[in-house]
């Protein structure tokens, strides 16, 4: 008999909140039964943008109860769609929305809002949060953690070869090799996005047809590449604490002259070239690269990806029958399930965690 469990994400693009109804067999065979998302309110979404390391604590303890009632609703939507009610469901994953994550040793850390007791007591769900910061306490870098989820899918489906998350940040999972891999590998939607709200007052580059009328630039395309993360070895991670418009605008001060749109076309090489290094690096042989996050719906950075990696089977994990846009949202309903089970939910080699550990806080429905 199937155990129902919902997962929550809302990542470093700000867009919207995603729900996944994951259903857990005993077998231990996962299905993603029904899917919903939920747009970010735009003064929410500026808000959380402007969450710093110096924005007031009354501000972030404020936005922390906005995304939690935001989650909530995000639930009841999804049980509304699926005809279900919240007994129904073992648990809630809720990844939380990050506004700080700081990586490597002394002081690591990593903050993700969202009030999982606010989750827990509007929905009457038992909610399982705070995935991060026991692998940072256990020495890891508390992400990527989806790739324990993609390794999972894979082996399910009897797959090997790469899965490709393109968030805000792009990671890698490896399935390959010896012992599995994963880890960011460096900018995917943060800049995009951040580049074309700047110069077409939009969300974002619709399939990324302003990209394709610019070109590439290799000089600036050369410096992007040249910054320390992207030849550091894995275990890493990162966010827009690193990659942002203030990077991009450091390096772009040699290059006046490009056109805004070949800054675009330059963005979107990044990505798929840093992309290609990280899997020339670590994976034994091309193979084949399912790509999941919203970076799937950019039909110019897909093409990149297919051009610069031309031994790869490029594709989406829709082929495995995983809606692309909720794979991130179903992980952490996956992790919730662990952390009942009392199983681990890091991957120590992904991670850079001295063992494995169960992830999360459990807070618990209404009685």
């Amino acid at each position: 008999m199937a155990r129902y469990f919902v997962g929550l994400m809302a990542g470093t693009s700000l867009d919207a909140v995603d729900a996944a109804l994951v259903a857990l067999a005993d077998d231990g065979t996962v299905a993603v039964a029904h899917i919903c998302s939920r747009p970010i309110p735009q003064a929410l979404r500026s808000e959380l943008a402007d969450i710093g390391p110096r924005t007031h604590l009354e501000t972030v303890v404020e936005a922390d109860e906005r995304v939690a009632d935001l989650f909530a609703t995000t639930v009841d939507d999804l049980l509304a769609r699926a005809d279900m009610t919240a007994d129904c469901i073992t648990a809630i994953g809720s990844h939380g929305q990050t506004v700080w994550h700081r990586p490597g040793a002394p002081a690591a850390a990593t903050v993700q809002i969202g009030n999982p007791n606010r989750i827990a007591e509007i929905t009457g769900i038992r909610v399982i949060a705070d995935f991060r910061r026991r692998d940072i306490a256990a020495g890891g870098e508390g992400a990527p953690l989806a790739p324990a989820f993609h390794l999972a899918l894979l082996r399910q489906h009897g797959q090997t070869g790469a899965a490709l998350n393109l968030g805000g940040i792009a990671n890698l999972t490896i399935a390959t090799g010896a012992s599995p891999l994963g880890f960011d590998c460096g900018p995917a939607n943060t800049l995009l996005d951040g580049w074309a709200a700047r110069h077409l007052g939009v969300a974002y580059d619709d399939r990324g047809q302003w990209a394709a009328t610019g070109h590439a630039d290799d000089a600036l395309l050369t410096e992007l590449l040249a910054d320390e993360f992207f030849g550091a070895p894995p275990p890493k991670s990162t966010g827009p604490e690193h990659f942002n418009l203030a990077w991009l605008e450091a390096r772009l001060a040699r290059h006046r002259t490009l056109s805004p749109e070949d800054v675009q076309a330059t963005l979107t090489e990044l990505t798929a070239r840093s992309v290609a290094d990280a899997l020339k690096r670590t994976s034994p042989a091309p193979s084949r690269l399912l790509v999941c996050g919203g970076g799937v719906h950019n039909d110019y950075l897909m093409a990149r990806l297919a051009t610069v990696l031309p031994d790869w089977r490029v594709e989406t994990t829709a082929a495995l029958g995983v809606d692309p846009d909720y794979v991130e949202a179903a992980a952490f309903g996956w992790l919730a399930a662990r952390t009942l089970d009392g199983l681990a939910g890091n991957v120590p080699s992904v991670t850079g965690a001295a063992q494995p550990v169960v992830l999360g806080g459990v807070y618990a429905g209404s009685l």
